[in-house]
């Protein structure tokens, strides 16, 4: 049987690093990671809500927290969409305003600061809103996954590996669908992988979307 590993944690120190950097004593380390999640979960159902994305390759690529005494540092490295360009002052100083209260830290300063990524196409979470909006606009499972792989072609990319588990296309029995490009060496601690793993709700069930690009190899 095979043994399933989280590709991210399986190269921490050697390929990937950490997308939270705090300390916390262990009676408190709970507190921590919990308020880690608020802060993703809002930032992501904000720009979902407001920044009205389009049908193209956009969205949040990932979000970084750094925390120390009296600060929390908060970094959104994503692709602009056009509408946030408009008003980027105003919505950026609302959202942070708004996790300031979702998170009740007046003792806390807190700093977003949003980071444009130049080239979306390698990064597996943008990848994957990208299939889940055309999965909610009832595009064909094939037809989306295929045209995400052809987007990475522009990336400079050595592989990508896409998978959709669940009801698919309605089906009463639920099933795994998966395609690859190039070369995924899962099992090469030295291997640059991005990964993700994405739920989307559609109208009539909810599907899992995992990813994964394969970059470099050191």
């Amino acid at each position: 049987m095979g043994q399933k590993i989280n590709p991210l944690g399986f190269r921490l120190g050697t390929t990937q690093s950490h997308h939270s950097l705090w300390f916390a004593q262990p009676k408190k380390y709970f507190k921590g990671l919990q308020e880690d999640k608020k802060i993703r979960d809002y930032i992501k159902n904000y720009v979902q809500k407001n920044m009205r994305l389009s049908s193209g390759v956009e969205g949040i690529a990932r979000i970084e927290i750094q925390k120390r005494l009296n600060l929390i540092q908060v970094i959104i490295y994503m692709r602009f969409p056009k509408l946030l360009i408009e008003d980027k002052q105003r919505k950026h100083e609302e959202l942070q305003m708004n996790v300031q209260k979702e998170l009740n830290c007046m003792n806390r300063k807190l700093n977003i600061a949003i980071t444009r990524i130049g080239n979306p196409y390698g990064h597996p979470n943008i990848l994957a809103e990208f299939i889940a909006r055309q999965l909610k606009n009832r595009v064909s499972f094939r037809k989306a996954m295929k045209k995400a792989i052809e987007s990475t072609e522009q990336a400079d990319t050595k592989g990508i590996q896409i998978q959709i588990a669940g009801r698919i296309d309605r089906k009463e029995i639920a099933r795994v669908e998966w395609i690859r490009e190039g070369r995924v060496p899962l099992q090469t601690i030295g291997a640059k992988i991005k990964y993700c793993s994405y739920r989307v709700r559609t109208i009539y069930e909810v599907l899992g979307i995992k990813i994964w690009i394969f970059i470099d190899e050191e």
